[in-house]
């Protein structure tokens, strides 16, 4: 088999023309414990390098023996109230507390559920109950009413660091929820994912998958005891635990953040010079703003993970860490393939998501489930020793995780991503879209991220992000958000819109387009699509009416202005501006007709509407079909 991957011993040759990729075989660690015995990696540095330092947090420091204490402490506090399989809510940020306890929750064999420090309380009252989440760990005053009345164990641990709570306490549900779904066996930790019902679903991690992971993770990155690896991956996020354990299992440090590098490139970097950083993991957005700035010295740097979106930036020759494109669902434990971007700044073409990691069987089907030919697109399946054992919920486990096509072997079941992807020849895969991006739009389907790549042609444009807005009548539109690239003129939306028509069908053309200085990004360090729609609308509802040559002087002008904002959403939209450049397409042009034929009693031809320069020119002529109708007593 002609990829990067070993070819594995039950492969076909007629695989070699099929969308199939294995890893190698997953091994055990040559002179550690099994794979699946993770705690007991780390036991070994405890044992062997008490002193060392397993956690910084700025100037504090805690050994291995320390760090290990506070777990002891965690461990014996619950002891006989949480029992192997149960569900531990962790509502704590990254620091010292955090690590002890998810060390704790380990040697009880109870399953770690990392919610974050402040998941909402809503939103956390509703996975807890849903869940029958018996323990909670956090900020009392943080806790959802169905902690509050029960018992409460204090747990002494750091008060101190960046991130740490000022009281940690140990919460019990004051009654059994009504319902809860065991934990299968095995399960090391469980992590929510978003939901097609607006409930997050919850996913259960082995201890073999996440073992198989660290062994591939150690010899990709050439772990070394006293690298420093960052904890700054947000706690909710699947990608934390790999940051945790993977320093902890191979004697390295976890390095704690402060909160401001997140959303900052350059006190981020700053953070990693302090630190020393050898290993760095970053969510993509977060990973593109540092690779567009010069690049720093930062010699101990070797590596830096990129994953959670779609990687749009390939590192100038400058950077002198290497840059890795990863990508991988939680129920795939957190990485199934990666990319080794070489420096080329510029080479405009999207990074592939790469070649399975050891362990991971992956293969690109039909809507019917069969695989393609490598270089056709299709969906995703995932197999092999990477695999989460399901989600908390039988039901959807059976729809998403489902025997492998024919032809693909070394696995029992395969996990449906739903991401759209092509195999090249070689067996590296592209990432192209989600296939519940696919909208459709005056009814032909469009695929997001086609759009946002449009509009990155422009050399003008560093990023953009679309999203769907509904439009008049029961019909969606396109709205575009762009940002600029950093000290280059700005780009006319006209302009972008323009250009975009040549790569994109008319009806994926999108009706607006705005510019930002970044993207607001969700918990998990991806573009927040929704609250990008949340600020257009109130910026939108907030707008007055265009003055001087863009505000309306005749009630024509008022008419058409007003049909045509409500058409295509745009309230800021001004007399000098174009329909068609400001997106309207053909379903919209049909409508405004209508409107205007119903208003004005007059009937223009669509051509005649998207010829016109303005929409002042617009009132024109129908101010002038009237006059000529009148005229002729019609």
């Amino acid at each position: 088999m002609s990829t990067s991957a070993h070819q594995h011993p039950g492969s076909s040759p007629q695989d070699e023309q099929l969308s199939i990729a294995y890893g190698a075989a997953p091994g055990t660690a040559a002179d550690g414990p099994a794979r699946s015995d993770i705690l007991a990696r780390y036991e070994h540095w405890v044992r062997s390098t008490p002193d060392a330092p397993a956690v910084e947090d700025g100037a504090l420091s805690w050994s291995y023996a320390e760090v290990d204490a506070l777990a002891h402490v965690v461990t014996e506090s619950l002891r006989g109230r949480v029992s192997p399989g149960d569900l531990v809510g962790v509502c704590l940020d990254r620091s010292a507390a955090l690590v002890a306890v998810a060390v704790g929750l380990a040697r009880l064999g109870a399953v770690y559920l990392p919610l974050g420090p402040r998941p909402g309380e809503r939103r956390l009252a509703a996975v807890t109950e849903r869940l029958g989440v018996p323990c909670l760990v956090g900020d009392p005053a943080l806790l959802p009413a169905a902690y509050r009345t029960g018992d409460a164990l204090s747990l002494p641990l750091p008060a101190e660091g960046a991130n740490a709570a000022g009281s940690v306490v140990a919460a019990f549900r004051t009654e059994p929820a009504a319902t809860a779904p065991a934990t299968p066996p095995g399960t090391f930790y469980a992590v929510l994912t978003s939901g097609s019902t607006g409930l997050p679903k919850a996913v259960a991690v082995g201890g073999a998958s996440l073992g198989s992971l660290l062994d591939w993770y150690h010899a990709y990155i050439g772990a070394r005891p006293g690298d420093r690896h960052g904890l700054l991956i947000g706690v909710s996020f699947d990608p934390h635990v790999k940051e945790l354990w993977a320093a902890l299992t191979s004697g390295g440090v976890l390095s704690v953040p402060p909160e401001e590098v997140r959303w900052d490139p350059e006190a981020l970097t700053g953070w990693w010079r302090r630190a020393g950083l050898s290993v760095a993991v970053l969510p993509t957005p977060l990973a593109e703003t540092v690779l567009e700035r010069p690049w720093p010295e930062l010699p101990a740097l070797r590596h830096l993970v990129v994953g959670g979106d779609r990687l749009r930036r390939r590192p100038a020759p400058q950077v002198t860490a290497q840059v890795h494109n990863a990508y991988g669902p939680a129920e795939a434990t957190v990485v199934t393939t990666v990319h080794h971007v070489e420096a080329d700044d510029r080479d405009a073409t999207p990074p592939p998501i790469g070649t399975p990691v050891d362990g991971a069987v992956v293969c690109v089907t039909d809507e019917a489930g069969h695989v393609v030919p490598r270089g056709e697109s299709g969906e995703l399946r995932i197999g092999g020793s990477v695999l989460s054992l399901g989600y908390l919920d039988a039901d959807l486990t059976a729809a998403r995780f489902v025997a492998p096509p024919a032809g693909v072997t070394g696995t029992d079941r395969v996990y449906r991503t739903g991401d759209r992807v092509r195999m090249r020849p070689d067996g590296v895969l592209d990432f192209l879209g989600r296939l519940d991006d696919q909208v459709k739009v005056s009814g032909v389907r469009i695929e997001l991220a086609e759009v946002e790549a449009a509009f990155e042609h422009h050399p003008g444009v560093r990023r953009a992000a679309v999203a769907v807005r509904p439009a008049a009548g029961e019909d969606t539109q396109l709205a575009a958000f762009v940002l600029p690239v950093p000290g280059e003129p700005v780009p006319h939306a006209d302009e972008l819109i323009r250009e975009a028509r040549g790569w994109l069908p008319e009806q994926a053309v999108p009706a607006v387009v705005r510019f930002l200085d970044s993207f607001p990004l969700d918990a998990n360090g991806k573009v927040d699509r929704a609250a990008l729609l949340a600020a257009e609308a109130a910026e939108s509802s907030e707008a007055t009416a265009p003055e001087g040559d863009g505000a309306p002087r005749t009630p024509t002008e008022e008419l058409v202005l007003r049909l045509s904002r409500d058409l295509l959403g745009v309230q800021t939209l001004g007399t000098g501006d174009s329909f068609a450049a400001a997106g309207g397409n053909s379903l919209a042009t049909a409508r405004l007709l209508t409107g205007i034929e119903e208003h004005c009693g007059i009937r223009l031809r669509a051509p005649e509407v998207l010829r016109q320069p303005d929409l002042r020119a617009l009132a024109a002529l129908v101010d002038a079909r009237r006059d000529a109708a009148d005229l002729a007593g019609v």
